[in-house]
C-alpha cells in the first residue's frame, strides 16, 4: 500500500471515529485512494420526505461525508468552502445509495471535489460539486 494510501486510511479512521452525525444515519466510508472517497446509506424510514422518496438533505449529507473524506485524505483539515447539488432523480426507501468523491484539484489552500450519488442500478441520483479550504493542522498526527 503506498504511503499516500496509508495515510488517507488513518486520517478516515480518525474522522469517523468522531463523526458521529454519519454515524447515526448509518453511513460507511471507504477510501480507495487518496483524494477520493465513496460512503454508502441505506436510505430507512425516518430518511423520506411527504413524498416516500429520500429527503434531498440526506442525500447532499451523503455527498457531503463523500467530499469531506476524500478532501482530507491529505492530513491537512480541511472544511467545506462551498458546495452545490444537482438532483436529478429520487432515492427511495431500502435503497442503498453511494456517493462517489474524486478530486478535481488539490492545492496548497485547498481543493475541488466532485461526487456522484447513484442509486442501487448504477442510475445517477445528483451530483454534487465542493471546494474546500485547508486550516493546514494535522486531522491525524502521525505518533
Amino acid at each position: 500500500m503506498s504511503e499516500d494510501l496509508d495515510r488517507a486510511r488513518r486520517v478516515a479512521r480518525t474522522m469517523y471515529a468522531a463523526d458521529h452525525a454519519s454515524r447515526a444515519l448509518g453511513i460507511t466510508v471507504e477510501i480507495p485512494e487518496a483524494g477520493a472517497a465513496v460512503a454508502r446509506m441505506r436510505v430507512r424510514p425516518d430518511m423520506v420526505n411527504g413524498f416516500d422518496l429520500c429527503h434531498g438533505g440526506l442525500i447532499f449529507t451523503l455527498a457531503d461525508t463523500a467530499f469531506a473524506f476524500a478532501c482530507n485524505a491529505y492530513d491537512r483539515l480541511s472544511v467545506a468552502a462551498s458546495a452545490s447539488i444537482d438532483f436529478l432523480r429520487p432515492g427511495r426507501l431500502g435503497e442503498e445509495l453511494v456517493a462517489t468523491a474524486t478530486e478535481v484539484h488539490h492545492g496548497r489552500r485547498g481543493g475541488v471535489y466532485s461526487v456522484e450519488v447513484r442509486n442501487p442500478e448504477g442510475a445517477l441520483l445528483a451530483v454534487f460539486r465542493g471546494r474546500s479550504a485547508s486550516r493546514g493542522e494535522a486531522v491525524a498526527p502521525s505518533k
